[in-house]
């Protein structure tokens, strides 16, 4: 092989390689853009169940955040919004309470009807709650529901939920003040990231 050939393959090789660079950003900042924008929506509209993702849990009592999401989850259980609430979340470590069943027993303390809530308390992170939430729609007839989480968790749950052909709404959850624009860009920067592991790992 002549020099300028050899030449010529590794300047192909380095335009490839900053094709695809390039198509990897401009995926990235599409997904980024499709993240800021569903925290901004609040779409909540009547549906077979509203479902609160959980968050972290200390001795039966939930956190600040998944109290915000429980109250956000109330809010629109009081609007007759949807006749169901499933609460979601494992152990996490904690032999004795579990994410679902702290956020059922809060909503039930807070007068929701024991009839009108479900407890999944078997899973350890996002998809496996998706995975748990859908066969528990399945088995009670559900089709649609209303997703309250954070604001920037909840575009990975819109798209993980669809991929499990369930009609999804968001209803991002109250925050007590506004994020900085750290706070924010980090958010965004772990939820593209995580959903991108995800699809990466549906291929």
């Amino acid at each position: 092989m002549s020099s300028g050939t050899a030449a010529k393959k590794r300047s192909v090789v380095r335009w490839l390689v900053w094709l695809a660079v390039g198509a990897f950003f401009v995926y990235f900042g599409v997904i980024c853009a499709g993240i800021v924008r569903v925290s901004r929506m609040d779409d909540a509209r009547p549906a077979d169940a509203i479902v609160v993702f959980g968050a972290a849990q200390y001795s039966g009592h939930p956190s600040p955040v998944f109290r915000a999401r429980l109250d956000h989850a109330y809010d629109l259980f009081q609007r007759r919004l949807a006749p169901v609430i499933i609460t979601t979340g494992g152990q996490g470590g904690d032999p004795k309470f579990s994410e679902g069943g702290v956020g059922h027993d809060y909503l039930l303390a807070r007068g929701v009807p024991d009839h009108n809530l479900i407890a999944e308390t078997q899973s350890d992170d996002t998809s496996e709650s998706v995975d748990r939430v859908a066969a528990i729609m399945q088995r009670n007839h559900m089709q649609t529901c209303i997703a309250v989480s954070d604001p920037y968790h909840l575009f990975r749950v819109r798209r993980m939920l669809q991929q499990e052909g369930v009609t999804v709404y968001t209803s991002p959850r109250a925050q007590a003040k506004p994020l900085g624009k750290w706070a924010r860009f980090s958010a965004v920067l772990r939820e593209a990231v995580s959903y991108i592991a995800w699809r990466t790992h549906l291929t």
